[in-house]
């Protein structure tokens, strides 16, 4: 191979190397955990958005299927060890102080590891906390679209091992009320207790009560 093949390959290789760089997912430029925290903590935005995914059933689900339901959105993923169970087993309690009232709440478990949870995957992990859970999944872009509507952080963590992954990602769970608009969220950690109390009043005013 002559030097100029061998140099022209070498250019097309490197070339080649830096645009898979450049469109590599963990390139996905998004605004900081600060900055959206600030957003959703002051209202400064709007929050939440129509939406298209994947059940753990393995179903297509858009928001329209939860009209004149209380919605409480949460996003997270199944290998998260940190505030994601805590949050989940405080949805679950209040669905289960709210007793027949809950029947009217869909909580939702939209994850931000969509090449990890798998629909089966989440069918074992939402059933862990509560029957009327639903685990939601899609494309990494249809994820990044819904996170971006609610104005969710999420970004991969450097492991600590090998094959060792986390993400670091919002912890807010979201209150849509039953026509689909944004009602306010629960900060990460709000007790059972706390979500039941203030999920009351909202119950009491939809269709049927």
């Amino acid at each position: 191979m002559s030097r100029l093949t061998l140099a022209a390959a070498f250019l097309c290789g490197a070339l080649v190397g830096v645009a898979a760089w450049l469109l590599w997912p963990e390139r996905y430029e998004q605004r900081s955990a600060a900055e959206l925290m600030d957003v959703v903590m002051w209202g400064k935005e709007p929050i939440g958005g129509s939406f298209s995914l994947i059940d753990h059933n393995g179903q297509r689900r858009s928001d329209a299927d939860f009209r004149g339901k209380l919605l409480l959105v949460y996003f997270g993923f199944i290998y998260c060890s940190d505030i994601c169970p805590i949050d989940l087993q405080a949805i679950a309690g209040a669905l289960d102080k709210l007793g027949p009232q809950a029947e009217k709440v869909q909580p939702l478990f939209i994850t931000v590891d969509p090449e990890k949870d798998t629909p089966e995957q989440l069918k074992a992990h939402v059933a862990l906390f509560h029957p009327r859970l639903i685990g939601l999944t899609g494309s990494l872009a249809q994820i990044r679209k819904v996170a971006g509507d609610f104005k969710v952080y999420f970004a991969k963590n450097q492991p600590r091992i090998r094959n060792d992954r986390g993400i670091d990602h919002s912890g807010f769970t979201f209150v849509i009320d039953g026509d689909g608009q944004y009602v306010g969220f629960f900060p990460p950690a709000t007790s059972a207790d706390q979500i039941a109390a203030v999920l009351r009043p909202h119950l009491s005013s939809l269709p049927g009560s």
